[in-house]
């Protein structure tokens, strides 16, 4: 590597400003009109600087990114690139980070995340806070901690995620997801989860609209579900429920153990009953009975 060349208190305005820079440190400097000014750069230091037009870190590697700001005019600002780390740092534009590989983003505000993150692998997440729809989609492999999320469609198509210690007020979240963790959150929006594979959630809580349908190999630990009615329906559970359920709606098959469920859906021309298994303190009376679930 070359020896860094340092940039203090720059102004560039113009298209491709420091195209293939290579082993840049700068600090304190105004990315001001005009496309791509970072395009296919190599090992540069960012530091208190700020982005205000389109495209400024594309087809980059080993970027290191701190206490930088993203104006609204600085759209689609980190894609294609790799080995990238961003810290502390105000993002106002939309349709930030896509395809991206091996990306750290720490103590990050998104103003407006919506089409966000998507199609990214090797992703860390921690202490971001993001307003906007289709956060993540179809991005692999990713580790959030204290992600705060207000938006709807997030994580569609996702595969392999942890996500922990959480809040997500998200419509349709997780729809089409693979192997995925959710840990010490909070979840609130409607139909979550549906089409997912692999869907585990431990210690959450959860308030949700027809949540968790249509989804294979679905495990819930110690959740509660808040306000959550229709639940289940066509999917392979195995749901352990701290409290009870307001309803539940033609499982596919599983075990759902809650302490009540206020009303119970089997229908037996829609599912087989015998397949799943309930087990709870209080039941109500299945509204159609088929075969009946087991109940103990």
């Amino acid at each position: 590597m070359k020896k860094a060349e340092n940039i203090r208190r720059g102004f560039f305005r113009g298209e491709r400003a420091l195209f293939r820079g290579e082993s840049l440190d700068i600090e304190d400097t105004v990315f001001d009109e005009g496309e791509s000014p970072l395009k296919e750069s190599r090992d540069i230091k960012l530091r208190n600087s700020m982005f205000k037009w389109k495209y400024p870190l594309w087809y980059s590697r080993n970027a290191d990114v701190e206490n930088c700001t993203w104006f609204e005019t600085a759209r689609a600002g980190v894609w294609y690139s790799e080995n990238v780390s961003v810290r502390d740092c105000a993002v106002e534009a939309p349709k930030n980070f896509r395809r991206c590989e091996d990306l750290t983003i720490k103590n990050v505000s998104f103003a407006n995340a919506a089409e966000t993150l998507w199609s990214c692998r090797r992703v860390t997440l921690e202490n971001v806070t993001a307003k906007g729809d289709y956060f993540a989609m179809n991005s692999e492999n990713i580790r959030a901690d204290g992600l705060t999320l207000y938006g709807n469609y997030s994580f569609d198509g996702v595969r392999n995620a942890e996500i922990s210690n959480s809040k997500l007020l998200s419509k349709d979240a997780f729809w089409n997801s693979e192997n995925v963790t959710v840990r010490d959150s909070f979840i609130s929006g409607e139909y979550l989860g549906w089409n997912s594979k692999g869907l585990t959630l431990i210690n959450c809580t959860i308030e949700s609209l027809q949540g968790l349908c249509y989804a294979q190999d679905l495990v819930l630990r110690n959740c509660k579900l808040i306000n959550t009615t229709l639940a289940f329906e066509y999917s392979t559970v195995d749901a352990e429920i701290s409290g009870g359920i307001d309803s539940v709606k033609n499982p596919l098959a599983g075990i759902i153990c809650a302490e009540s469920i206020g009303e119970l859906i089997m229908e037996e021309d829609c599912v087989d009953t015998s397949k799943t298994r309930i087990v709870c303190g209080k039941a109500a009376a299945p509204a159609v009975t088929g075969k009946g679930g087991d109940r103990a």
